[in-house]
């Protein structure tokens, strides 16, 4: 499992090679929730999400027989370029294993990280198989886009910065795909006693955490449908799920709309270029799914701004 320790060390292992995003108010949107509302601005982090802090930490871990052999992974895109890019830090090769469907924008930014990508029809499943194929033929080191130890702990380094920019923090409402950054965020707010609430959010149609908790056991879903892909993984981790149940206040979770909605309230309202994935946080607090009371300090995490030009024209 992973606790606070391991957070702060993940935190000194990264030391500045990673960047420490602002705190930004969006009173705007705040004074419409009722709240004094902050964003947590990871899409400015290094490849345009949180991704590479975990990415980065699980690399540094790895023995020197392991990067010797390389890594791979499966991602909808935002793992994918944080994976590529930290693999050239530390001097790996990086294969990442992609759906054809995926974002053009998010494949092109991966491979000119320099990741061989290996792009594979038909569901998100048959990714996994395929990388699993190339561990065991080629022997990559799989690095999990959010059920690994190292990478949960690398993600909770935004909690840390949050608790120390705002340590009167109430609430942190954060987007949650497989569960690696509200692990790691909900272990860094609420250690050294800290009394925050934490609440994740997800699509409706990839809602495999809020399934889980509701089965009391982590679920695979058949499919996913959203247009938040960072959020779509189909399964709950074995290492994530027990850490939110343990950690986090409550899961939610939204309609298409209200993504959509959201999308067009941060840009509009911040000026910021958040991804669906991005605006869910936000999404949540202003389709009144988070419970919060008037005049408390809240943060949404904003976790990514890799946003596909076409979807965002279909959008707007």
């Amino acid at each position: 499992m992973v606790d606070y320790a391991d957070v702060v060390a993940a935190r000194q292992l990264l030391g500045d090679d990673v960047r420490q995003t602002p705190l930004l108010s969006a009173t705007r949107l705040g004074d419409q929730i009722g709240v004094r509302l902050f964003h947590k601005a990871e899409l400015f982090q290094k490849t345009g999400s949180f991704k590479v802090r975990g990415a980065l930490n699980c690399l540094r871990h790895l023995t020197t027989e392991e990067l010797a052999r390389g890594v791979v992974a499966v991602s909808a895109g935002n793992h994918a370029q944080g994976l590529a890019w930290a693999a050239q830090k530390v001097g790996t090769n990086c294969t990442i294993v992609m759906s054809s469907h995926a974002s053009q924008s998010k494949l092109a930014a991966t491979r000119g990280y320099g990741a061989n990508v290996v792009l594979v029809d038909g569901p998100i499943h048959e990714a996994f198989a395929t990388a699993a194929r190339l561990v065991e033929e080629n022997g990559l080191v799989d690095v999990h886009g959010f059920d690994n130890p190292h990478i949960i702990a690398g993600q909770g380094t935004v909690g840390l910065e949050i608790v120390e920019q705002l340590p009167d923090v109430d609430v942190i409402v954060c987007p949650v795909g497989g569960g690696g950054l509200i692990s790691g965020v909900s272990i860094a707010a609420k250690g050294e006693g800290r009394n925050v609430r934490v609440y994740g959010v997800e699509p409706l149609g990839a809602s495999a955490m809020r399934q889980s908790w509701d089965r009391g056991e982590p679920v695979q879903l058949e499919s996913v449908n959203t247009i938040a892909d960072g959020l779509a993984p189909p399964m709950a981790g074995k290492i994530t799920y027990p850490l939110t149940r343990r950690y986090v206040d409550d899961i939610v979770t939204l309609t298409e709309d209200e993504i959509i909605a959201g999308v067009k309230a941060v840009m509009t309202s911040t000026k910021l270029y958040a991804e669906p994935s991005g605006a869910a946080a936000t999404a949540a607090l202003l389709a009144g799914k988070i419970p919060v009371k008037a005049g408390e300090n809240v943060v949404a995490i904003v976790s990514g701004g890799n946003f596909d030009l076409e979807k965002l024209k279909t959008i707007l």
